[in-house]
Order: structure tokens, then C-alpha cells, then sequence
């Protein structure tokens, strides 16, 4: 009897399975285009003259990159306007925008696309190369390339670099709420990013079906699509959002948006820079750009929404593969029309025997639980070993790839030595129990994560390949791994990207991937007679990635610790601490905590909000400074009815970049800053009394209206903090060592100042 070639076939998955990687994104090519040709190195140029410096609201940076924009565009011969106002967002930060806006005439009634990117970087210290320069990068170019072509769209293109993106989607606040042109826009394609490299996601935004987007998106042909429905399920659960959000809540207009998440350990750090940008990535937004813009340019924009949805994925070969949600339940009914119909089959010729049937579920269970417990242990069992981690706020380490690959493969170690225990188990009987498994799977997400239904493609090939081993005790083992190959296609991306875009405590998402696709690839894999040397295999990789991860577990100059150093002054009581939010100190910042540091969360339990939620770890005694705090003057102060009008005038007398104001717990019926309303539903849900965090240009004043009940007492306390603890020439804080970079997500590198007011 011919051996099942366990070698080739083995080899056969591991292409297949770099395949799907590999075609995911374009080639980085530096080969000269011509003028009529998207330039990949033409953007890149772009990137590099926008990430010189942080260029957040209020840097010196910022106004320079404003100007670089504007001139750019004129320079390809669109006329641009500014349109600039106060506008606190959705989050209560305050700050002055100013965004840029060019117009591209069309043929027809003046209905437009619009393309989207924002141009400020995260405060403080982020060069912003990716997040999101290289979206205002593709945008130039690409907007350079249709002008160059002359090709006249039906449809206006509307340009809007937005600005204070970071703060709180201010910018496409201000337009969506203040600028007339927005109700010509009826799509908008948006640019952007969350890590420096891999491929650029498509994600959806829609208020109603997906369904007439999905079919334009999948006319328009981008040579590159990467792109699901369950991924846009696990977005809108997350709270991240862009732009284009702004755009779907408030004026009801769909868009698409382009973002890509490797290499997240770079995002909003200093390390967001040219350097570290892939240019592969950049290429990919590149191959999305240009066949949406001819394609929206003259679509019928007005016939864009939809009541129903679709799902969809992509593949090699096949591109974009889409069908209605009305789909999930018959397709789902016929697997299982399908599975009891073999299992009845499989009886009756006694290729199914009941007993090994039964014990098919044993391995599966056995790997799936064992896997289960190692993914969700994972990251906290190396945050022990290696505290340093704890200060990757990112939660995705330097080395996080190579733990990837380390789980994935003791994942894999375990599958096969589990179900080389099982050996005596015949292949059909085997399937059995993973067929039973995710057609449960697949219903789960049928009722509640329409978005993932897709997943019943590769159940159809097991079903196939159940078929098969049912007829034949040696089938053909190339068909069986055709049938597979789905199942790595659709699955394998998800195993890397889970804790890549959220972080290596995901690490479970992976390693129970990992089981679940093992089991679509059994009918290749309960062939194979010496599992358990796969497995030892396995386990010996497993270890040799370890010990890798481990001799770069430290911290280097290109991949950087990072770390945070405020000082914090409390002008009431004119004391000062020296804090941190770092859980391993460095000598940097550790001379000047001191050996008397104390673990304090006091400090920061009402103070600067973090995306982490991240508080002081350490506080320590520090000198007290001659700063001089803000400047806190009373306007109006009357009754009206029940009510108390305040107005109440806040002025720096340093330079400074931020205001964060809290109150005591009273009810506030309104609040206006800088003439710019708080959204009600804001005010009635502040958390830990905060007002509002105003992102200072210019040094300007902050001036407050508000409004609360006539008897009661109001307490501001403010925080008011300056970017310049470094270079501020009352401290001598050394420069950070190369090997050490500014913590992200967190006020650092910072003058703080507290006071509180009563306003009795």
C-alpha cells in the first residue's frame, strides 16, 4: 500500500500558507513611474518632510507641516482654504482647529467624494510618519497622479486634511457640524494608521446595510484587497474610532476605511517616524487609492446606502468574496443537512464506527482546553519574567512577533501530540467531533457575530474531505490538502493579526485559532503516522524561539524603553513630587526617584487621562520651583431663575500645551469653552469630574460659561502642564539615553501644576 506522503504534503500547507501572507499587500518597487502613475517614492517624499518633528495642536511643528500641506496642494494647482474654530469633540478636549480643504470640480449636479487623512501627530512626541502622514502622503500623490492624467470625474473630489484628529476627531468635527460643503459629500474614503507596516485593512462604516458598498468596493477592483466583515464587527465593539466616525454619526455619510496595525509597538511614539515606515504598506494604500478614486469619481454616489448586509472576505485569486447575510442560515442549514446525511452514510458502509467516533472528541478536547490555558496565561506569565513589558502600554513587545510564532508553534507541538495518542482513531471517525465543533461555532456566530459567518466556507471543505474518507481508506492526499487550503487562507491572517492589533494578552485568540484550524486540516494531518515527532518538532522551535525572544528582551536604540519623568507642583500647598508612570525605572529617570520613591496612584486618581487608563506607579519628594501657576479671573457671576451663570477666565502665565479642568460633584446643566458648547451627553457622564482638557496653541486663555444649580458651591482644579521638563532652564533633567524613548498615551517629559479654586 503507498505511504501517504506526509513530507510533501506537509510542505504543500506551509506554501499555501505563505502564499496568503505573501499576496496580502504589493511589492515596494523603486523603479522610476511615470508622471501619469501612482509613485510610491513620490509619497514617501511627503512622509519625510512631514514627520521632521512632532507636530501635534499647539507644537511649533504643527503650523509647519500646516504650511508644507497647503503649499503642496497648490503647487498641483488646487486652490485651498482653512477653516479654523474651537470645538471640544465628543471627548471634552478642547482645542483650536484648523484644517486644510481643496475642491476638485466634477461633471454632474456637485455631489462628492471626499478623501480623508488628518496631519497632526499625538502629543508629545510622536513624528507621526504612519499615523498619519503617510495618509496625507497618499492623498497628495494620489490627487497629483488623477490631475496629471486629465481624466474629468462625474463626481466633485473634496480634499480635507483634518487637523486635531488625536485629540478627539476635532477637525472632522468642526466640518461635519460647521462647513457647508459637507452636504455635498456622500463618500468618504479614509487614510490611516495604528502600527508603521503590514498590510492596509479595509473596515466599513455604515449606519444601515453594507451591501451596495461592498458591491462598488468589489467593482472598483484594488489589485490588493484585505478586508472582512468579522473584523469591522470587532471595531465597532472597540473603543477606537476615526474621522470617518464623525462623518457616519453626525451627517450620515458612509466611507471606507484604509488602516493598517503591524509593528504597533511604533505607534504614537517617536519611533513613528520615515525609517520605520514600511514601504510596502505605503504601496498597498497607494494600490487602494487609485482604482477607488476613478471608480467613486464617476459612481453614482446618491445610490450608495443599503438596508442589507453582506459578508465578505477576502483570498488569494478570488479577491473579494461577498454574499448576502439572507445566505448564513441556509448555507448553515445545508452543512448540516449535509454532515447528518454522511453520518448516515458513513454508518451504513461501516466506515463510521460509534465507539471511535466518540473517542474523536477526547483529542479535541484535550488540545483545544490545553491551548486555551496557555494563550490566556501567556502574556501575564511573561510580564513576570520580564517586568520591563508592563511599560509597552501598546501590550505588543519588540520581540512580539517572535512570541507569536513561539505560541503558534507550541499550539501546534500540542495538537499533534494529543492526537498522536489517537493514532488508532480512523480518519472519519476522527472528523467527526471537529465537524460537530464548528458547525456549533458556526452557529454561535450566526446569532451573534453575523459578521464572522464566513467561517462556514471551511467547513464545507471538511465536509468534502469527511465525504472523501468515508469512501476511501487512501485517498488522494493532494485533493485532501486542496480542500484544506481554505481553511488556511481564511484563518491563518486572523492568527497573527488578533495580537498584533490588540495586543499580546490576545495571545489566546491565536492559540485557540490554531486548534480550531488544526482541526480543519486533520484529514491531512490523521494520516501522518509520526505525529509526535511534528510534535517534538514543534516543541524544540517552540524553545528555540523562546531563548531568541529572551536575548531580545531587553532594550536597545532602535527598539527603545519607554519611559515617563513629570514634575508636579502643587501651587496651594507650594509642595512638588518628582512621578512616573514607568513600572521599571531606568537610571534616568530612577536619580530622580530616589531610593525614598513611594507606589502612589493619588496623584494621577483624578488627574491626566490616559488611553490605558495608566496611573502613577511611583511618586517621590521634589524641590519646590518658583513657577508661576495660572491666572484664574471672574467674569459674570449671577443668579438666573434655579440657576447660576459663571464665566470664568483661565490664563497661563507660562508656556504651556495643556489644561485639564475638574470639578467637585455637582450638576453642570452647560458649559461653553472658548464659545464652543460641551455636548450635553458628555456633561451628564463625566468621569472623575472632569470638564474638559483644553490642547493649548498659541498660549491662549480658556474661557469658561457655566451654568449650575444656584445653590451649590463650585470647585475647579485645574492641572495645567508644559511638554518642557527637558529643556526648561529651571530644571537639569538630562537628555534620555538612545535606548530610551518618551512614554506614549501618557502626559510626560512635563511641568505640572495643580490648583483649586472655590467659587462660593
Amino acid at each position: 500500500m503507498k505511504r501517504f506522503p506526509s513530507v510533501t504534503t506537509l510542505l504543500m500547507l506551509l506554501c499555501a500558507l505563505y502564499w496568503v501572507f505573501w499576496s496580502m499587500m504589493p511589492s515596494y518597487d523603486s523603479t522610476p513611474v511615470a508622471d501619469t502613475s501612482f509613485s510610491t517614492d513620490r509619497a514617501l517624499s511627503h512622509v519625510k518632510q512631514i514627520s521632521q518633528k512632532p507636530h501635534a495642536v499647539g507644537f511649533t511643528g504643527h503650523a509647519e507641516v500646516r504650511e508644507y500641506i497647503v503649499s503642496e496642494l497648490q503647487r498641483i494647482g488646487l486652490e485651498t482654504s482653512l477653516q479654523e474654530g474651537y470645538t471640544p469633540g465628543d471627548w471634552g478636549n478642547l482645542s483650536k482647529v484648523t484644517n486644510i480643504l481643496a475642491r476638485i470640480k466634477g461633471t454632474d449636479s456637485g455631489k462628492a467624494l471626499m478623501l480623508l487623512s488628518h496631519y497632526d501627530s499625538n502629543p508629545h512626541s510622536s513624528l507621526g510618519a504612519s499615523d498619519a502622514g503617510s495618509g496625507v502622503a497618499t492623498i497628495l500623490e494620489g490627487i497629483r497622479t488623477f490631475l496629471v492624467e486629465k481624466k474629468h470625474a462625474r463626481n466633485d473630489i473634496i480634499i480635507l486634511i483634518s487637523d486635531a484628529e488625536e485629540l478627539g476627531l476635532n477637525g472632522a468635527d468642526l466640518f461635519v457640524n460647521k462647513h457647508p460643503w459637507v452636504e455635498d459629500v456622500r463618500l468618504v474614503l479614509n487614510f490611516e494608521a495604528r502600527g508603521s507596516g503590514g498590510p492596509s485593512y479595509m473596515l466599513i462604516e455604515t449606519n444601515r446595510g453594507n451591501a451596495r458598498l461592498i458591491e462598488e468596493f468589489t467593482k472598483a477592483n484594488p489589485d490588493y484587497p484585505v478586508a472582512n466583515s468579522l473584523v469591522y464587527s470587532i471595531y465597532k465593539m472597540l473603543p477606537n474610532d476615526t474621522d470617518l466616525t464623525v462623518f457616519r454619526e453626525d451627517a450620515d455619510v458612509e466611507g471606507l476605511n484604509f488602516a493598517f496595525i503591524d509593528d504597533h509597538y511604533d505607534y504614537h511614539t517617536v519611533r513613528d517616524n520615515y525609517e520605520r515606515l514600511d514601504k510596502n504598506t505605503l504601496a498597498h494604500q497607494g494600490s487602494y487609492l487609485m482604482p477607488l478614486l476613478h471608480h467613486f469619481g464617476n459612481a453614482d454616489l446618491n445610490n450608495l446606502k443599503s438596508l442589507n448586509d453582506h459578508i465578505y472576505f477576502t483570498i488569494p485569486f478570488f479577491k473579494m468574496v461577498s454574499y448576502p447575510y439572507e445566505w448564513v442560515w441556509p448555507m448553515f442549514g445545508l452543512a448540516v443537512f449535509f454532515f447528518m446525511l454522511l453520518l448516515i452514510y458513513g454508518y451504513r458502509r461501516k466506515s463510521l464506527r460509534g465507539k471511535q467516533v466518540l473517542m474523536g472528541f477526547a483529542p479535541l478536547f484535550i488540545s483545544l482546553v490545553a491551548n486555551g490555558v496557555v494563550g490566556y496565561f501567556s502574556w501575564s506569565a511573561l510580564k513576570i519574567l520580564y517586568p520591563q513589558y508592563g511599560d509597552m502600554l501598546h501590550g505588543f513587545t519588540y520581540n512580539g512577533y517572535t512570541y507569536i510564532a513561539a505560541f503558534v508553534l507550541l499550539a501546534t507541538g500540542i495538537c499533534f501530540w494529543v492526537y498522536n495518542k489517537f493514532k488508532k482513531v480512523q480518519p472519519a471517525n476522527l472528523l467527526v467531533a471537529p465537524l460537530v465543533l464548528w458547525l456549533c461555532i458556526c452557529a454561535a456566530v450566526g446569532l451573534y457575530l453575523k459578521g464572522a459567518s464566513f467561517f462556514i466556507v471551511p467547513v464545507f471543505g471538511l465536509l468534502a474531505t469527511f465525504m472523501v474518507t468515508i469512501n476511501q481508506r487512501r485517498p488522494n492526499a493532494y485533493l485532501l490538502v486542496f480542500l484544506c487550503i481554505p481553511a488556511l487562507w481564511i484563518y491563518g491572517p486572523f492568527i497573527k493579526m488578533f495580537p498584533v492589533g490588540l495586543g499580546l494578552k490576545m495571545m489566546v485568540a491565536s492559540t485557540l485559532l490554531v486548534s480550531l484550524t488544526f482541526f480543519l486540516l486533520l484529514p491531512v494531518f490523521s494520516f501522518y503516522r509520526k505525529k509526535h515527532r511534528l510534535a517534538n518538532l514543534c516543541f524544540l522551535l517552540f524553545g528555540a524561539c523562546m531563548i531568541y525572544a529572551h536575548f531580545n528582551s531587553g532594550f536597545d536604540r532602535d527598539n527603545a524603553k519607554p519611559s515617563s519623568l513629570l514634575y508636579v507642583y502643587d501651587a496651594d500647598k507650594n509642595t512638588a513630587k518628582w512621578a512616573t508612570y514607568d513600572k521599571a525605572l531606568i537610571d534616568w529617570n530612577g536619580q530622580f526617584l530616589g531610593e525614598d520613591k513611594q507606589v502612589s496612584q493619588k496623584l494621577s486618581d483624578q488627574t491626566i487621562s490616559s488611553k490605558y487608563n495608566s496611573g502613577f506607579s511611583y511618586v517621590s519628594q521634589a524641590p519646590s520651583k518658583n513657577l508661576r501657576g495660572p491666572r484664574i479671573e471672574t467674569g459674570r457671576d449671577t443668579i438666573m431663575g434655579d440657576e447660576r451663570l459663571l464665566e470664568i477666565c483661565i490664563s497661563p502665565q507660562r508656556n504651556v500645551n495643556r489644561l485639564d479642568i475638574f470639578t467637585n460633584d455637582i450638576s453642570i446643566t452647560k458649559a461653553v469653552a472658548n464659545g464652543a458648547p460641551l455636548p450635553a451627553y458628555f456633561l451628564e457622564n463625566r468621569r472623575k469630574g472632569k470638564l474638559l482638557t483644553h490642547y493649548i496653541s498659541d498660549n491662549a486663555y480658556t474661557d469658561l460659561e457655566l451654568r449650575i444649580p444656584k445653590d451649590d458651591v463650585l470647585e475647579l482644579t485645574l492641572y495645567e502642564s508644559s511638554n518642557d521638563l527637558l529643556n526648561n532652564p529651571l530644571f537639569s533633567v538630562p537628555p534620555r539615553p538612545e535606548q530610551s524613548i518618551p512614554m506614549p498615551f501618557v502626559l510626560n517629559d512635563a511641568v505640572l501644576i495643580t490648583k483649586t479654586v472655590r467659587f462660593e
